[in-house]
């Protein structure tokens, strides 16, 4: 059976075979070219929709929760990823600077900036929103390097249009039978350069979490369905791709390239919204009620939330404790095979959650519970587990992970971001400075964050309509405004801003957007 998407051409053709640690042979041909062979190491890059680094068991474990900024984190059960995270480089201020699904894959993929990549806002029906399909992506590197490459669960990088049926069948034609589609948001990647050389492909779109829709180019694993047409399994969506990842590790029907080392995505919907009995699973509910209701002075122990805003708090600490099971069933496949030794493990998540934090919910807002993510990396006997402390920003993960995966000289020209790899292996080298900023997007805003202060410019035709100063160490929850002419820290901050904002080659420095407060 095959599952390639589309032909790689000679893409990797000069590569040599590399072998994954479960192999105990290599083929015939390699054995007569007395040609050393590498050994690459696997990757899985796991990231849940709308999980924020608050949300982890592992910051509850000693003095952990000391690394955040405010040292309060959730009071979730996440048993399986803390103990990914204690044999991990765990870093305490990832950001997600466009905290948004959408623009964080892209910028996640590709390793350049929104206004770069092409998506500068979440991808939905009656938008032009697309990932660049000339980009060179993660997966295509990952594929011209060797890999075998799987993808499994949400993309939402895809411009939404109506080329399906009315059974949800995609035609590519906006033309009877097409003119229909399928969902508001996310939408069906089509074979073809779009799908970025992903060879195993198993997309789950939309979110209702007990009934994705879902589309693969493995009948066996879409009721004999093909690639496009339309499977509605009525199950919860992590449970369905953690079975079908844990099918895939075992080949069970020839679906992965043994011969080659692996490079899964594994994008998980929940806990993003709905937060609702029909799209939780209810099984881990109950552990976040008492007297079989909430208590919410202890489940929302931010100072800064409500409980009229963060109602859901139960529903979405429900589905992070079962996201955190299912993750627990692929390592656990993982050990049971014996590729752990091999493997790079990354959690991490697109964005944060307010969870009634400044009576808000969801994401897209300049504050720290929207744009502080998880990042963690696993590598046993290459990393050592500490806590790391630097700004990281998206468009950093896709060179750090390929400088970790011993692909630094296959990292394109076109990435803005940095390769930290180093710093990873080494938490005592030099071989690059360490960022302590991170410029932030949010439709009419512009920041920069960094752990003592966060400035927010807000635009309105090309004006500034309001700016304001976050104290992030005196004022950790991001309470109170200052006036930026009071913070001695503000020519600085905007200094640095316009400094990021021509480095990853913002509109705004073309358009001399609020040039009455920022000197470009």
């Amino acid at each position: 059976m095959n599952f390639t998407s589309k032909s790689k051409g000679t893409l990797g053709a000069s590569l040599l075979m590399l072998v994954p640690t479960s192999m105990t042979s290599v083929s015939c041909a390699a054995a007569k070219s007395n040609v050393q062979q590498v050994r690459r190491p696997n990757v899985i890059y796991i990231f849940p929709d709308q999980l924020r680094n608050y949300s982890l068991g592992f910051w509850n474990q000693g003095n952990n929760v000391s690394h955040l900024q405010g040292a309060v984190s959730d009071p979730v059960n996440t048993p399986a990823i803390d103990s990914l995270a204690s044999n991990s480089v765990v870093f305490s201020h990832a950001i997600s600077n466009h905290p948004l699904s959408s623009p964080y894959r892209g910028m996640l993929l590709t390793g350049m900036y929104p206004y770069q990549n092409g998506i500068t806002t979440n991808c939905k029906r009656g938008r032009s929103e697309q990932l660049i399909s000339e980009a060179t992506c993660l997966t295509d590197v990952y594929s011209e390097a060797g890999y075998d490459v799987a993808y499994f669960g949400k993309c939402h990088w895809e411009e939404n249009e109506d080329l399906f049926d009315k059974d949800g069948n995609y035609v590519g034609s906006l033309n009877e039978p097409g003119g229909h589609n399928v969902n508001e948001f996310d939408t069906y990647v089509p074979e073809g350069i779009d799908r970025h050389h992903i060879d195993y492909f198993y997309q789950l779109l939309g979110d209702q979490h007990k009934n994705p829709i879902t589309y693969s180019n493995d009948p066996t694993n879409v009721n004999g369905n093909k690639d496009g047409e339309v499977y509605r399994p009525h199950r919860f969506s992590t449970k369905l791709e953690s079975e079908s990842i844990v099918r895939f590790l075992r080949n069970s029907h020839g679906q992965r390239q043994v011969n080659k080392p692996f490079f899964i995505t594994w994008a998980i919907n929940p806990p993003h919204n709905p937060w609702t009995p029909e799209s939780t699973d209810m099984a881990f509910y109950p552990q976040y009620l008492e007297d079989g209701k909430p208590n919410f002075d202890k489940l929302l122990t931010r100072p800064n939330a409500d409980a009229a805003a963060g109602a859901h708090a139960p529903y979405y600490f429900a589905n992070v404790s079962a996201v955190d099971h299912y993750i627990g069933q692929v390592l656990n496949e993982l050990r049971r095979q014996g590729l752990m030794e091999n493997t790079i493990v990354v959690f991490s998540s697109d964005h944060g959650e307010m969870l009634g934090s400044h009576h808000l919910q969801g994401k897209n807002y300049p504050f720290i519970e929207c744009y502080n993510i998880p990042w963690m990396v696993q590598w046993k006997g290459h990393l050592n587990h500490h806590i790391e402390d630097m700004v990281m920003s998206a468009p950093d993960i896709m060179p750090t992970l390929l400088g970790l995966s011993g692909l630094k000289n296959k990292i394109p020209e076109q990435v803005m971001g940095t390769d930290y790899s180093t710093l990873l292996t080494d938490p005592s080298s030099n071989s690059v400075a360490r960022p302590t900023d991170a410029i932030y997007y949010g439709g009419h805003k512009r920041g920069i964050y960094n752990k003592q202060y966060m400035l927010v410019v807000v635009e309105k035709k090309g004006k500034t309509a309001e700016s304001y100063v976050y104290d992030n160490v005196n004022d950790p929850f991001q309470m109170k405004k200052l006036d930026p002419s009071t913070v001695e820290a503000t020519p600085q901050l905007k200094k640095e801003l316009v400094k990021l904002l021509k480095k990853t080659r913002d509109p705004w420095v073309k358009n001399k957007t609020c040039a009455d407060f920022l000197n470009y």
